[in-house]
């Protein structure tokens, strides 16, 4: 590497994970540019099957005190982390996959005599809630956590950028822009929320997890321009 080469974070790394970037002469600049936050909800009128789309919404449920009521149902999950925790914690997860597009397909397909529950946040995507109800599948939903955006300038001249978020996407649009930046996404709808923004250098993680993203980073950074693994829409 002849050259040093700075990234941005737009959430705040493991340490192990910031380690594989430290290691690869990467230096990299952390800012959490989303938090989210517990809100107050009522576990009441769950139906037979619930949903999850983020890692968020589980440890909300986590904490509430009728949790271990909701064991007895079938879960639905987006993300392998998502359904890693739910797992760990006793759920019983009979379906996932890595975009909550592909879950409202299955789910559309193979359960549309079903009933479910979609615990959410403020800011989710409408992507699976409107194609339940285009097939008229029965549903309700409980907003149980809430994303707020905190954005930050960042003065520092970058050479790449990771997002994890189209909500991170949305918060760093509102302090900075981006020109030549090399752009690291976590999955396909954290890219589209880029091309809206008319960014052309993409880089998405073969799988949606914070370690392939990183992944990608290094591989990138030791020929880039030839970049393996993820998909380039540079």
């Amino acid at each position: 590497m002849t050259k040093k080469i700075n990234i941005l974070s737009t959430k705040k790394l493991l340490p192990n994970q910031k380690q594989l970037l430290v290691e690869a002469l990467i230096s990299v600049l952390e800012e959490d540019f989303i938090e989210t936050k517990i809100k107050n909800f009522e576990l009441s009128k769950i139906n037979d099957n619930i949903i999850f789309t983020s890692q968020n919404a589980v440890q909300s449920i986590l904490q509430h005190p009728k949790c271990d009521e909701l064991k007895t149902k079938s879960v639905f999950s987006v993300g392998m982390k998502t359904k890693d925790l739910l797992t760990e914690n006793g759920f019983d997860v009979v379906a996932y996959t890595g975009y909550a597009s592909d879950l409202a397909e299955i789910i559309s397909l193979v359960y549309s005599s079903d009933s479910f529950t979609f615990f959410s946040g403020n800011l989710r995507r409408d992507v699976l809630p409107d194609t339940l109800k285009e097939n008229g599948i029965t549903f309700n939903e409980i907003e149980v956590y809430e994303t707020n955006i905190t954005s930050k300038k960042t003065a520092s001249k970058l050479d790449g950028i990771l997002f994890f978020s189209p909500s991170g996407v949305e918060s760093y649009f509102k302090s900075n822009t981006i020109k030549e930046e090399m752009c690291f996404c976590i999955g396909e709808t954290t890219a589209e929320a880029l091309e809206n923004k008319k960014v052309k250098k993409i880089i998405i993680a073969d799988k949606p997890s914070v370690e392939n993203v990183i992944a990608e980073v290094i591989e990138y950074y030791k020929s880039p321009l030839t970049p393996e693994g993820g998909t380039w829409k540079g």
